[in-house]
């Protein structure tokens, strides 16, 4: 029984509202058993909410196999919401974490399944946030990858890391579980606690504010289409200022994009980089009609 359910704490009531406000994508997965094991491995946590992009087999839901691994599961299998793209899954989340199978070089910050399930309980405060899956062969591209706002990665067996999708679902299910059901008694003596003994804790979120700090409240966090949306805006100014040249960008906006994921980007803030994107190419445009 989850004794979390009788606190009456608001933040742990909005804790409790992040099982349903958490949400898991897969993207292109191939195979059916894998699709409705995943299933089986989010309700075994309480999380109810998959989303499927693009799917191999179509009406996967609906599949013999996926039905027999989800193995009652066959509710959270059934309400799938199967999606075109991961622009599509993540429409209206603020805050996503991708699983990678392989450290890379470039991208969001990269976290142990623990650190970035301590950092998706203080985003699920804040609304809808997102767990990424790659296919079982490919895993995610790097425009997936850094579509996201910071990586997970399982330090498994080097000799043999390989890991079923659906195990890896369950493994991040589970973290983040074991923090949003530890949320209560942290809530609960969060008052007595000094600033020391939280340094064995995985940090908090990118541009969350200390516990006891003066800063002002953060404003609403920026959802993932907005992101997006002032990347395409900045990418296009800063080609206008010939900063960046299309035909040799390098990895300019790779840089960029990890830059912007550690910050916990609110929706002014991108607002404020939309502006100054928009009067950048306004100078440029009048530069290039000869004007002043």
């Amino acid at each position: 029984m989850d004794h979390t359910h009788h606190s009456s704490d608001p933040a742990v009531a909005d804790l409790r509202g992040g099982f349903t406000s958490t949400r898991f994508v897969l993207v292109e997965p191939s195979h059916p058993g894998n699709v409705g094991a995943a299933a089986r491995a989010l309700k075994t946590m309480g999380f109810s909410r998959l989303v499927l992009v693009s799917p191999r087999v179509a009406n996967v839901q609906s599949d013999p196999e996926a039905i027999a691994m989800a193995s009652g599961a066959d509710d959270v299998l059934a309400c799938a919401h199967v999606v075109p793209t991961l622009a599509d899954a993540l429409s209206g989340v603020h805050w996503s974490v991708a699983l990678t199978a392989r450290q890379r070089e470039y991208g969001p910050p990269q976290w142990t399944p623990r650190a970035a399930a301590s950092l998706a309980r203080d985003e699920a405060l804040h609304g809808e946030i997102a767990l990424v899956f790659g296919n079982e062969r490919t895993g995610l591209s790097n425009e997936d990858v850094e579509r996201c706002s910071a990586l997970a990665h399982i330090p498994a067996n080097p000799a043999y890391s390989s890991l079923n999708l659906a195990q890896a679902v369950q493994v991040l299910a589970y973290e983040l579980r074991m923090n949003y059901l530890t949320s209560g008694e942290e809530a609960n003596v969060h008052t007595h606690v000094t600033a020391s003994t939280s340094a064995g804790r995985a940090p908090h979120a990118p541009g969350a504010a200390p516990a006891g700090s003066a800063a002002e409240p953060a404003g609403p966090r920026a959802a993932s289409d907005e992101i997006e949306s002032m990347f395409a805006h900045l990418e296009s100014a800063l080609v206008a200022l010939e900063f960046l040249d299309p035909a040799n960008p390098k990895k300019l906006m790779s840089r960029l994009r990890r830059l912007f994921a550690r910050s916990g980007l609110e929706r002014e803030e991108v607002n404020i980089v939309r502006g100054i994107a928009k009067h950048i190419l306004l100078k440029t445009s009048r530069t290039d009609d000869g004007g002043r």
